[in-house]
């Protein structure tokens, strides 16, 4: 058993599609509607037929009152760090603190670098990424009055100077699936982020587990404050299922992939008030939390 103790939140994971941009901002609200607590979308610069993840983000915010916003995840190598920095603490502070920063190292090279970005070798992609976490940090902490300089191998960020300071303290997560990434989400990230698809196994999320926290024992970090979110689709949206991920596995957020508002209001309404029944109860009956 894996149970970190963690209160469990749900989620949604909506398509940006620009050929109904308005089913997708309802979908947003729908979403919070149903009292889900975090509504996401993919992030894919390259692809024509998406709408541009931080304007849509933004409308969404301003359609919305209490969800969390996040990409799922942010495309690094089409969007610079720096730049990256000012727009999360912009979009936190105009949504009064409700804004999460998801990172990835990236995928599909070819397009990537159609649109005028540069081709990575799997190395420099996670390189890239430890880079970013770094300088987007920095910009964000204004009680420095030095300007933020990083000569890495990937960034170079020479005098920038620091803020705006979000609105509360920005988690970030990572898209990992790697042993380097895993560890780096130990070592320095808020929280994991995969997908249950690519990840292929339930014994795949023990093993990232485990090198999420031995990398965060090694740091010195209380590993049962990284959080654990899974992507999900529709067919493993059941409450015993999630209270297995939850109570043997480590997952405390739920993020459902779907584009349908009858799906999306279920899983808020119907599936979340189960699933957290259900690991409320058997915690209760002495489930030890960080077996």
């Amino acid at each position: 058993m894996n149970d970190y103790g963690a209160t469990l939140q749900f989620g949604s994971f909506i398509t940006p599609a620009a050929a109904d941009p308005r089913g997708v901002v309802a979908l947003a609200v729908a979403s919070e509607t149903a009292g889900l607590d975090l509504v996401s979308f993919q992030d894919h610069p390259y692809q024509p037929a998406f709408l541009d993840v931080w304007t849509l983000m933004s409308f969404v915010a301003a359609r919305t009152e209490r969800i969390e916003i996040s990409a799922n995840v942010h495309n690094l190598p089409l969007r610079p760090p720096a730049v990256l920095a000012r727009a999360a603490a912009s979009l936190d502070l105009l949504s009064a603190g409700r804004f999460a920063l998801a990172l990835g190292t990236g995928a599909f090279w070819d397009a990537i670098v159609a649109m005028g970005g540069e081709r990575r070798t799997p190395g420099e992609a996670v390189r890239a990424v430890e880079e970013a976490v770094g300088i987007i940090r920095d910009l964000w902490d204004t009680s420095i009055r030095d300007r933020v300089r990083r000569d890495g191998e990937i960034y170079r960020v020479v005098g920038a100077k620091r803020g705006p300071a979000p609105a509360h303290p920005i988690p970030i997560w990572l898209g990992a699936y790697g042993p380097r990434m895993l560890r780096m989400v130990g070592t320095l990230a808020d929280g994991w982020l995969p997908s249950m698809g690519p990840l292929g196994s339930l014994a795949a999320i023990t093993e990232g587990n485990a090198r999420i926290d031995d990398a965060a024992t090694d740091a010195g970090r209380d590993r049962a404050a990284i959080r654990r979110l899974l992507n999900i689709s529709p067919g493993a949206a059941h409450p015993d299922s999630l209270a297995e991920l939850a109570l043997d596995y480590g997952i405390d957020t739920f993020i459902l992939s779907s584009d349908d508002a009858s799906e999306l209001r279920r899983f808020g309404e119907q599936t979340a008030p189960a699933a957290r029944q259900l690991v409320a109860a058997e915690r209760r009956t002495g489930h030890s939390p960080g077996g």
